[in-house]
């Protein structure tokens, strides 16, 4: 059991007037994690607390702070087992994939470190006897609300960011992973001023309370409506939001590609991490020529899983999260079904403790259902058979979210038109996952806004200021 602290202006165990909440394992039930729930006034003092921080960090110069983050993921590094295996007790991820997130999460921290004293602004030219130039500088008070399904991956990306760029910080862990926030922040802590960093626990209450305060910076990764409760609320502070939301991410298979290799990406995009990843294969438009051999292939793929408890080694395919979240997988599976889908493989709710759900394949799905449109998070692959490419693209294309796409081809000419064309942030070409380190880009429509990842997000977290500089009554300095 990990009994939960809140860190509130450099003191551990302030506040958590509000209650008290348990983490259950995904697995088997058992209990994980005891956490305390912030109030909303013991939001508002938090705030307060980091306020009153933000001038002596943003003071800070720009290599102490490196400095100090390089610490913070030396910290992190040091307690990557115990991260490791809360991320899996809390959130049932298997236990590698685990330990990829954390390594992912210190590998950013340092990335940040390295590239923040480097990323200045720059001169103007202007007058010969002036100086003009622009400058960028920390925001002031963040707050960071991250997500459960890689929580420190996400978390180190964001809290990273903002404080190598002289921001203070207000973490806010999901309520679902907060032994994994707070062994995080405990971390982080040993390298960084008292009152730089706060951890505020519990559930949605304490994040909308947290966005409706008089903060600089939102930063939210997670569903699409609690982003957009936080856009609202920061419409009425002024508050800078950077999101990213929900997605529901199309995957490509174009005629002439081998079905046997298409179902393997196929496979990988859709059940890895129990299809609990932001951009996951959500869903799947296949050319008719294809589309029966590549069926047969993603069923056998899916059927030959290993299936178990996140900590046993050689588990491919975990719990979900929850049963919440089950039922929502579920729901829309059985809504499929009911509208004229077949599943193939998996689509039952298994017996037994925890939240497990199986792989699952449903053809014969339009275009228009619920499980193609909407964001499953979950462990399934639904398939829809297109007659042509333009087709593909057009449906791949009409979507209210626009985080990633995948395309499966072996025509430069289809892949030239799909990273033109598809309305979406990322466009990957034959390879659902992967990347050069660095990328960042722009979520479009209900998926978010502002980049979340990559150099970029260190200038998300600054703002710009012009100087111009002449010598007293125009004459020479």
């Amino acid at each position: 059991m990990y009994t939960v602290a809140q860190l509130v202006g450099g003191v551990w165990g302030a506040g958590g007037d509000g209650g008290e909440l348990v983490v259950r394992d995904p697995a088997d039930d058992s209990p994980v994690s005891t956490v305390p729930v912030a109030t909303a006034d013991e939001v508002g003092k938090a705030t307060q607390a980091a306020r009153n921080a933000a001038a002596q960090w943003a003071a800070t110069a720009p290599a102490e702070r490196a400095g100090a983050l390089h610490r913070a993921a030396d910290a992190v590094e040091a307690v990557i087992e115990e991260l490791s295996e809360a991320v899996t007790a809390e959130m049932g991820k298997p236990l590698a994939d685990a330990r990829g997130g954390v390594e992912a999460g210190i590998g950013t921290l340092r990335q940040y470190a390295e590239l923040a004293p480097l990323r200045g602004g720059r001169t103007l030219n202007g007058e010969a006897d002036a100086l003009d130039f622009l400058t960028p500088q920390p925001r002031g008070v963040v707050a960071a609300i991250t997500p459960w399904n890689d929580p420190v991956a996400v978390s180190c990306g964001l809290l990273g960011a903002a404080l190598v760029t002289g921001n203070v910080v207000l973490y806010k862990p999901s309520e679902r992973t907060p032994a994994t926030g707070w062994l995080l922040a405990r971390a982080l802590d040993q390298a960084l001023p008292a009152g730089v960093l706060s951890l505020l626990t519990g559930g949605p209450e304490v994040g909308a309370a947290l966005a409706a305060q008089e903060v600089d910076v939102v930063a939210h990764v997670g569903s699409t409506a609690t982003g957009r409760a936080i856009a609202a609320a920061a419409a009425r502070t002024g508050a800078k939001v950077l999101l990213e939301n929900g997605g529901s991410d199309p995957l490509i298979v174009d005629a002439g590609v081998d079905p046997e290799w298409a179902a393997g990406q196929a496979a990988l995009g859709a059940f890895a991490n129990a299809g609990q990843i932001c951009v996951a294969v959500e869903r799947i438009y296949v050319h008719r020529t294809v589309a029966e051999d590549f069926v047969a292939a993603l069923v056998r793929r899916a059927g030959a899983l290993r299936v178990g408890p996140g900590r046993d080694p050689g588990t491919e395919l975990g719990p979900l999260v929850d049963r919440r979240h089950r039922d929502h997988v579920h729901g829309q599976v059985a809504a499929a079904v009911a509208a004229g889908a077949q599943v193939r493989l998996g689509g039952e709710v298994p017996d037994g403790p925890g939240a497990f759900y199986p792989a699952t394949v449903v053809t014969d799905c339009r275009h228009d259902m619920p499980l193609v449109r909407e964001e499953t998070f979950g462990p399934v692959a639904p398939v829809v058979v297109v007659d042509s490419f333009d087709e593909a693209l057009r449906c791949a294309a009409d979507s209210p979210y626009g985080l990633a796409a995948t395309v499966l081809t072996a025509s430069m000419t289809h892949a030239q038109r799909a990273w033109r064309e598809l309305p979406v942030g990322t466009v990957k070409v034959n390879a659902v996952f992967g990347g050069a380190p660095g990328g960042a880009a722009h979520p479009r429509g209900a998926s978010g806004q502002g980049f979340g990842y990559g150099p970029e997000l260190l200038d998300e977290f600054t703002a710009t200021k012009a100087v111009h500089i002449e010598a007293p009554g125009g004459g020479h300095w």
